[in-house]
């Protein structure tokens, strides 16, 4: 069972920039695609970038060229660089497997300040 484990987030002005690590527990995470997610506060879990197990992108439309996501499968984590934040990027980020969802772990905060 994979256990995954998000930090790195914190406070910031907004045109500022954090990065995200998800540590991920268990074999074989070079096997699998990860994504990372959203929850702002009042609204639903969103996708934000997800990156394939052969290092494929994608990101969703307001994240794109702001965002940039890596993994490192050595040390079976991966990673949301975050640059030029704007308000509306806070949220609690999440990363997962994608498509398919594991467990949640506890998430990370980002809260951008205008």
């Amino acid at each position: 069972q994979v256990q995954l484990v998000e930090s790195g987030g914190g406070l910031v002005q907004a045109g500022g920039s954090l990065r995200l690590s998800c540590a991920a527990s268990g074999r074989a995470f070079s096997t699998y695609d990860m994504g990372w997610y959203r929850q702002a506060p009042g609204k639903g879990r969103e996708f934000v970038a997800t990156i394939s197990w052969y290092n494929s992108t994608y990101y969703e439309d307001s994240v794109k060229g702001r965002f940039t996501i890596s993994r490192d499968n050595a040390k079976n984590t991966v990673y949301l660089q975050m640059n030029s934040l704007k308000p509306e990027d806070t949220a609690i980020y999440y990363c997962n497997k994608y498509p398919n969802l594991v467990a949640w772990g506890q998430g990370t905060q980002v809260i951008v300040s205008s």
